[in-house]
């Protein structure tokens, strides 16, 4: 039926609305089988109490008939043999009469026609009670005469036979308004019994298509199931297969890091180590020099060449392969610079380095700078065997700029006396000094000896910034 609908161009929103009313239709019915399932409950009910009604009216009407029948022998009895004991049965049935011609008309007190008939039958009941009262009178006063001659003039029989035809038609009437009864209540629980089971037949169409309906739902959540489970399994696939790619990327691109950075360190190993070649054969030079002023200025050449070759060797760039930690760094140029020293230990080298990223350009020349003031301080500050110390520092001001000092505890600057800022050395500190934006700054220092602090705000600036300037 549904492909039928389906060819002639039905659309699929009637089928939805079809289900609905015929469920809408079924509970509909359902509550009229419970409304019938009570209206049947409540007229077995009322048939119970018709046919109990009736039964006891029918009852009441045989019991009177039977008592006037009992009197009407008793009084002949009487007439008839003189024996006390029929007047005494005579005198019990007369006795009952009245109480059960009241309960007559208590019981049919809501139905006009049968109380009108019981109501007839009390003038004939009177005059049958007088006839045959009248007759046991005679009898007892010895007028036995009299009273059967009253006996035969046929009135008693009369009146009896008037009171049984209306007491059998009562009883009649009452059995044909019970039949009336009985009959339209067969057919209205025919009808009754007729809702009530297409109700229940309402019910197992509703019950058919509710599991019908039901099985429909399960089968589409567990396809639907089945599909996001599939899709869950390729998605896990596809996520694992990008998973084991970005893998092989990392692990490829860790490889060619560490390929340059092994590269770079070989390089700077290389740079640093033709340097302190170049530093060697300047030694050379200067045992061989007999000039004091040759061996002097080759001395120093040796020096600057042998500090650029340290901070090659000392530079460890991090994982951005671009950039150094000033901290590191400089405590290695440091330690190089105290390895070289020919003083035999009399001058303290320290450090305080603050942790401080810089670039792999500016850590080389930061650390040519700091090489550059600590060999002026060796070399001015303590004369004639002079011990004392050396501290370098490198620490942010309390603007946040990284600050470089270098202070010893030599002999110092005599009163009035300055720094010669046309040396090689002094050109060499400002010039290296102002590729940080920095200039050096010469005062005493606390310990007694001379102190030189660098202001660098360019250190430390990213290499995108450095570039662009």
């Amino acid at each position: 039926m549904a492909e039928k609908l389906a060819s002639i161009g039905v659309p699929n929103a009637v089928r939805p609305t079809a289900r609905r009313l015929a469920i809408w239709a079924s509970l509909v019915l359902i509550c009229l089988a419970a409304i019938a399932s009570l209206m049947l409950m409540r007229g077995i009910d009322r048939q119970l109490r018709d046919v109990t009604d009736t039964y006891a009216v029918r009852t009441a009407a045989r019991e009177l008939t039977h008592a006037l029948s009992q009197a009407e022998a008793g009084q002949r009895g009487f007439l008839l043999t003189a024996d006390p004991q029929f007047l005494e049965s005579y005198r019990r049935a007369v006795s009952s009469i009245d109480r059960r011609v009241n309960t007559l008309l208590e019981m049919t007190a809501g139905d006009a026609g049968q109380s009108a008939r019981v109501a007839s039958i009390t003038g004939d009941l009177a005059g049958k009670m007088a006839e045959m009262a009248r007759t046991l009178e005679l009898a007892t006063s010895q007028r036995g005469a009299e009273a059967q001659s009253l006996t035969e003039t046929g009135m008693g029989a009369r009146l009896m036979a008037e009171v049984s035809a209306t007491l059998e038609d009562f009883i009649a009437e009452e059995d044909s308004k019970l039949e009336i009864r009985n009959r339209a209540i067969d057919q209205t629980r025919i009808g009754l019994v007729i809702a009530l089971l297409a109700a229940l037949a309402a019910a197992a169409i509703l019950a058919y298509a509710l599991l019908t309906r039901t099985q429909r739902q399960v089968s589409a959540l567990a396809q639907k199931h089945l599909g996001l489970m599939s899709q869950n399994e390729a998605l896990e696939a596809e996520v694992l297969e990008r998973t084991r790619d970005i893998e092989e990327a990392r692990t490829h691109a860790e490889r060619e890091r560490q390929r340059v950075e092994a590269l770079l360190q070989d390089t700077n190993h290389r740079i640093g180590n033709s340097l302190a070649t170049v530093s060697s054969l300047l030694a050379l030079q200067v045992m061989r020099s007999r000039s004091e002023e040759v061996k002097t200025a080759l001395e120093a050449a040796r020096l600057r060449i042998h500090a650029i070759a340290s901070a090659h060797r000392r530079l460890r760039l991090g994982d951005d392969m671009e950039s150094a930690s000033a901290e590191d760094f400089l405590s290695s140029v440091l330690e190089d610079i105290a390895a070289t020293r020919t003083d035999g230990g009399r001058v303290e080298l320290r450090g305080d380095i603050d942790p401080i990223v810089v670039s792999a350009r500016d850590a080389t020349t930061l650390g040519i700078l700091v090489s550059e003031l600590v060999t002026n301080a060796f070399k001015h500050a303590f004369p004639d065997g002079r011990k004392g110390s050396i501290t370098v520092s490198l620490l942010r001001n309390a603007d946040g700029v990284p600050t470089l000092s270098v202070a010893d505890d030599g002999i110092g600057l005599d009163n009035g006396e300055a720094v010669r800022d046309d040396g090689l050395g002094s050109v060499i500190v400002r010039q290296l000094a102002g590729q940080f934006g920095g200039e050096p700054v010469y005062e005493s220092s606390p310990a007694g000896g001379l102190a030189v602090s660098i202001a660098l705000p360019e250190l430390g600036r990213p290499a995108v910034a450095a570039a662009e300037d």
